[in-house]
């Protein structure tokens, strides 16, 4: 009803990466999900924590040990059984980056959490023209409504958007589309006496909110490239 019958014809054709599948990302990936994306592959070489539950969609008691792209998938089958979906327990990184052909799909959301892996994505998507929305730092953050989509050299605050811009300017990327908060950090209160180095904290609101963000503009942006290639 929002957005008619062939933009749902032209998401359901659609293929859709989800690196990261934490606080950010699964919410990010299960909102592709609802929306009628056709195929979805979700990465990342984790497994479900305990330290998970506060705030990832995947993490329960029962979840506890598993690999996180499994269960992933299975949910997003639950909700989808047509869905395309597949799953790769894999750290995305300059070492393992060939094994992943970035040229299968139509978006690419970057939810990782290392600015290594992201630079290594970034530019491997601009290389090939793909687009790709990236998510930016959202620990130690408590108001969702901070929470904004822009280019990387128009963000503030931000410190891992700090690091992003000075690093993509040495690689020649001169636009990319984040979602980051103009919240100041929040200065975390209780750290664990077995840390002796700061933690980044979180919680149930920020993250999801970043990845259901995250999500809209892959949905938006890919049914205005279909109105735009209508009109050629």
């Amino acid at each position: 009803m929002l957005i008619g019958r062939e933009n749902i014809k032209n998401l359901e054709n659609r293929r859709v990466a989800v690196f990261g599948i934490g606080g950010v990302g699964g919410h990010a990936a299960e909102a592709l999900c609802r929306s009628g994306i056709g195929a979805i592959d979700v990465f990342d070489g984790d497994i479900v924590d305990i330290t998970n539950i506060n705030r990832q969609l995947i993490a329960t008691h029962k979840t506890i040990g598993r690999v996180k792209v499994d269960v992933m998938r299975e949910r997003l089958l639950e909700i989808n059984p047509e869905l395309s979906a597949g799953a790769y327990k894999i750290f995305y990184l300059p070492e393992t980056a060939d094994e992943v052909d970035l040229s299968l799909y139509d978006y690419i959301v970057d939810a990782v959490d290392t600015i290594t892996a992201k630079l290594e994505l970034i530019c491997r998507a601009a290389a090939l023209g793909i687009p790709l929305i990236s998510s930016m730092g959202a620990a130690n953050k408590l108001d969702p409504t901070a929470l904004e989509v822009a280019d990387i050299f128009g963000t503030s605050v931000c410190p891992v958007a700090r690091v992003m811009r000075s690093e993509l300017r040495k690689r020649g990327i001169n636009t990319l589309k984040v979602v980051y908060s103009r919240e100041q950090p929040v200065k975390c209160r209780d750290i664990p006496n077995e840390r002796n180095r700061p933690v980044p904290a979180s919680n149930a609101f920020v993250p999801p909110a970043a990845g259901l963000i995250l999500a809209s503009e892959v949905i938006n942006d890919l049914i205005k490239m279909k109105s735009i290639a209508g009109l050629h």
